[in-house]
Parts: C-alpha cells; structure tokens; sequence
C-alpha cells in the first residue's frame, strides 16, 4: 500500500510539473534544435536573397564616402568572390535578426505566464530596429572615423595607399558588425527582465562592471586616440542606461500584472 501511495505521489509530481511547462532536459534539447535548424534554414535562404542584391548593395557602398575617394584593388582571384559574400552576409543578418528573436521567444514561451508571453513577444520586431539604428550609427559616425584615422597614420608613415577591395569590407564589416549587435543590448535586457532572469536591482550592482566592459569595447572597435573613444563609449554607457530604465519599466508592469494574476487566481 506504501509502495502504491508513492508511485502515485511520484506520477502526481511528473504530472504537475508537465502542467507547468517545464519540459525534461532531453525536450529542451530537442526544442532548441529545433529552432536552431530553423533558424539556419533561413540564414541559408536569406543568404541566396544576400547574394542577389549583393550587387546593388555595393555599387550603393561604393558610392559613398570614404569608398567613392579610393581605388580599392584585387589581390586574389577570390577577391571579388569574397566581398560578394561578406555584403551577403550582412544582409541575410538582417533579414533574420527578427525570426532569430522570434524562435527565442518560442522556446521560452512555455514557462511563461499567458500576460507574459504577449508582453514579451512585442520585443521581436524592435530586434530589427535596434539593429538598424546601430547599423547607421556605427557606418555614418565610428566607421569614418576609424577610416580617417588609419588613412592619417599611414599619411605620416609616407606609405603609398593601396587598398584591397575584400581588406576595406573586413575593415568596415568588423566595425559595423560589432556595434550593431551592442544596440540589441536595451531590447536584451527587457526581454531578459521579462522572463525573469534580470531585474534592474541586479543591474544596478553590475552597473560598474558593465560600464568597464564597455568602454573596453568602445576602445578595441574604434582608433587609439581619446576623442574617438569618447564618442563611442558615451553612446554605448547610454543604451546601457537606457537598458536600466527599461528594465525598470518592464518590472514595474511585471509586478502589477503578478499582483492581479494572483488576485484572480484567489
């Protein structure tokens, strides 16, 4: 009879916690392959849409300052291969950015409350905003100024300036790349808060260390000259400042939302 009231209140435990919607270790695994196949599958066919308008893409690039002031070169046969790829690249990023966020929001959703799910899912179209604001930031304001820097030090070295086409898009791709993925960082932290793993008390403790790592960032991504970094590090301390009020918003709601959740359920 002991034997069969364990048995029981052992099913019962397995049952309850399958109502809940926290899925065995093996399920999780399997959801987030899932989701990351997805997710290559339409990096793959962003990729052949990339590889498409790579060429307006370009001539758009090449258009503009600093690319229209130069003669940028080959020096391989794959060269051209290369650079094709690499705005290709980029563009399938940005084309996935919102379905990326969108399958992370699927695999969190079943430990989420009803009021939380529908919160957090407003966050996935902002994934593609943030980075597009940080896209145009960092190739209208960081990317010339680490150009003209460079193209300085070389004047005084008295070095003759000859560019290859594939080292000027790895130079202008990884900056770009970089800070614009950083300008996910408030939509990071809200959806983080939303699900319950952050809240702005514990950002406040980080808020030295995250300062510290930022300006690191801000210092490795731009020239080595004081200015430059000033101009990247403020912006990046306030988005994480922005990320904190947001936090802070989301949590307030979190809170009220709780407080009536529990009063329905009573």
């Amino acid at each position: 009879m002991t034997k069969e009231k364990t048995d029981g209140a052992a099913t019962s435990r397995k049952k309850l916690i399958r109502e809940e919607g926290l899925m065995p270790l093996l399920e999780h695994l399997g959801e987030f392959r899932k989701r990351l196949i997805y997710v290559m599958i339409v990096l793959t066919l962003s990729l052949v849409l990339g590889i498409v308008i790579a060429e307006p893409a370009y001539d758009f690039l090449m258009s503009q300052k600093p690319a229209n002031t130069l003669s940028l070169h080959t020096f391989s046969l794959w060269d051209g291969i290369g650079m094709y790829m690499k705005i290709a690249f980029v563009i399938a990023l940005v084309v996935t950015l919102p379905f990326i966020a969108f399958q992370l929001w699927s695999f969190v959703k079943p430990a989420l409350k009803p009021h939380e799910q529908r919160s957090t899912l407003k966050y996935v179209p902002f994934a593609l905003i943030m980075f597009l604001i940080g896209l145009a930031f960092s190739y209208f304001v960081v990317f010339p100024l680490a150009f003209n820097f460079t193209r300085t030090i070389a004047g005084h070295l008295n070095l003759e300036e000859t560019y290859g086409i594939v080292q000027y898009f790895s130079f202008m791709f990884g900056i770009l790349i970089p800070i614009s993925l950083l300008f996910e960082l408030p939509l990071l932290i809200m959806f983080l808060t939303a699900i319950r793993i952050l809240n702005p008390k514990r950002l406040r403790k980080m808020r030295r260390l995250a300062y510290f790592i930022l300006a690191i960032i801000g210092v490795v991504v731009t020239p080595p000259d004081f200015i430059s970094d000033i101009l990247v590090i403020i912006p990046l301390i306030a988005l994480y400042e922005l990320s904190l009020f947001m936090s802070d918003v989301v949590y307030k709601k979190q809170q009220i939302a709780d407080a009536k959740w529990r009063e329905q359920e009573e």
